[in-house]
């Protein structure tokens, strides 16, 4: 039997390819199936299909992302992801997923930013939650056992090879050991652990992170992390909600609190158009600068746009904009600021199966490295958890079919035990919320859209300081469920992948993409490389494959005129 810890996109995808196999396939999550991040996906997934463009190919997308990825993606990566792309939409073809479609049949695709071509297939602007309701449907047919509300809090390792998981029922606490001959982690990124982001509350809150690295394995690149230009301010309990790129792109205009076009001063040509880290990167400064609003965010104002674009280029914007603050985009500018949006960066694999360092042991999708490199391009993710939910499903599989025997340790499981037995007994004088806030707010300090060393050893100085008052957290689970024990391994995965994120951060002493650094702003050749971080080896700088001919001839620098770059 095969584990599959996460109900997205990813985890679904290779339970499916799983259960078409033949082997026996169980998938937990600890958000209900229909809940998964992959939901909130909006703008498309990219394959080379050339339905709209013919010149288009798998190499020109490879190249596009290699060459946006600031060379840090693995070229062997982005061709199997880029390759397969093809393959990954008949899929979800085959599943009954509906497509937009041109009139004479053929599946449309858009241009996304960054991109030569238009490759971005979609289903309006909610491809990501119909790419989820097609899978869920398909695992529904295979009766691939899905269990919610399970959340896992240890992968359990005897040798070096995993023999499963353990963890508890969310709802009753009711302890679960799951013996499984392979495990393949599907549990999203780690962006919750900076104050304003767009992922929800208790969900991409490092676990995959946690959960790989305590079973052995390592990470990879953890300080690159996408920051999305616009999230909101307030309300508070959805800051960092994304407000789509399509207000940009449609002719939104940025303004500071002076009433100022500040893009002009960052990139006169496009303007609201340009990249997504050059525009977060702006916005920021502004702030920083002391341009800022009063709440510190700048203005993304729409009200000039004639009110019929806004209601049927915009509905989404538009609603959530009215649920959340009662405000009406069509007379009124929108306060926004950066947020931590994706984590490009993750558990360290092979390129080819997605293995780990840990036999048996896999991980996909955001929890995953290889294929974004220093910035992702929109609808590349999508894309990737369906090719390596699909190759990392087969290759589970094939190595679950050539096990004769399966040692388990009684140790290891007496361990995950007692792990929850000691938080469940804890009752100290710390808050567990109060602690996850204080981790965010080191992060958003010291770790966000720029950093620096002294702001760096800051923030791992008062991260210190954080995990040593965790030891004194009290734990108290009520009538409606057991989420604060769940809080608590959050908060045991926040602090880990927040030391990664700083420790990794600190020692990229270059700016390139994504990340930037204040007192080194140019980027440097010889720092072309991944860095790979463990709590007991520390980071080692892992060299990149070079890009193929095929590839690298065709990367260049693509035209972005009258496009919405990402």
């Amino acid at each position: 039997m095969v584990l599959v810890i996460g109900t997205g996109g990813a985890g679904l995808r290779a339970a499916i390819e799983l259960a078409e196999a033949g082997v026996d396939v169980l998938a937990v999550g600890k958000r209900p199936k229909e809940d998964a991040h992959t939901a909130l996906a909006a703008g498309g997934i990219n394959a080379a299909l050339a339905t709209m463009d013919p010149e288009d190919s798998w190499q020109q997308h490879a190249a596009d992302t290699l060459k946006e990825s600031y060379l840090l993606a693995d070229p062997r990566t982005a061709q199997i992801v880029t390759q397969g792309a093809a393959r990954g939409i008949d899929d979800l073809e085959r599943y009954g997923m509906a497509f937009a479609r041109e009139e004479d049949g053929r599946i449309s695709q858009r241009f996304f930013g960054a991109h030569k071509f238009r490759r971005t297939a979609f289903a309006g602007d909610y491809t990501g939650l119909e790419i989820q309701r097609t899978l869920i449907r398909r695992a529904e047919q295979l009766a691939v056992p899905v269990l919610d509300g399970v959340y896992i809090t240890r992968l359990l390792v005897h040798d070096g090879t995993v023999f499963g998981a353990y963890g508890f029922d969310l709802r009753d606490g009711t302890r679960c050991l799951i013996h499984a001959d392979a495990v393949i982690l599907a549990a999203g990124g780690h962006t919750r652990i900076w104050r304003r982001t767009s992922s929800r509350r208790d969900e991409n809150t490092g676990d995959s992170f946690r959960l790989a690295v305590e079973a052995g394995a390592r990470l990879r690149d953890p300080e690159l992390v996408q920051f999305h230009p616009s999230g909101i301010i307030e309300p508070e309990n959805a800051a960092g909600t994304l407000v789509s790129e399509a207000a940009r792109g449609e002719g939104g205009i940025l303004r500071n609190a002076l009433g100022e076009r500040f893009m002009a001063h960052y990139d006169p040509d496009r303007m609201e158009l340009s990249t997504r880290d050059r525009v977060a990167l702006a916005s920021y400064t502004e702030i920083k600068e002391g341009r800022g609003t009063p709440k510190g965010g700048v203005w993304l104002d729409v009200s000039h746009l004639p009110r019929q674009t806004i209601m049927t280029r915009l509905p989404r914007v538009y609603q959530t904009l009215l649920d959340l603050q009662m405000l009406d985009i069509t007379r009124e500018p929108i306060e926004i600021a950066p947020t931590a949006h994706y984590s490009m960066g993750g558990v360290w694999v092979r390129p080819e199966d997605h293995s780990t360092d840990v036999r048996g042991l896999y991980a996909i999708g955001e929890a995953s490295s290889g294929l974004h490199g220093a910035n992702r391009l929109g609808g590349n993710s999508l894309m990737e958890l369906l090719v390596f939910g699909r190759i990392t499903g087969r290759a589970a599989a094939a190595y679950s079919q050539s096990l004769t025997a399966h040692p388990r340790s009684a140790s290891a499981t007496a361990h995950a035990r007692a792990e929850i037995d000691g938080l469940l007994a804890a009752d100290g004088r710390e808050n567990v919320r109060a602690l996850q806030r204080a981790i965010r707010d080191t992060m958003t300090e010291h770790a966000g859209v720029v950093r620096d060393e002294e702001g760096l050893l800051a923030g791992l100085a008062e991260l210190a300081e954080i995990e040593k008052r965790m030891e004194d957290v009290g734990v108290h689970p009520d009538i409606a469920g057991y989420q604060d024990l769940a809080h608590a391994f959050d908060l045991k995965s926040a602090a880990l992948a927040a030391r990664a994120t700083l420790e990794a951060a600190l020692e990229r002493r270059e700016t390139r993409g994504c990340h930037n650094r204040s007192d080194y702003p140019d980027l440097v050749p010889a720092l072309r490389v991944n860095l790979v971080w463990s709590p007991t080896s520390g980071i080692t700088h892992e060299s990149i494959p070079a890009v193929p001919d095929e590839i690298s001839s065709l990367m260049e620098e693509v035209s972005t005129d009258g496009k919405l770059a990402e």
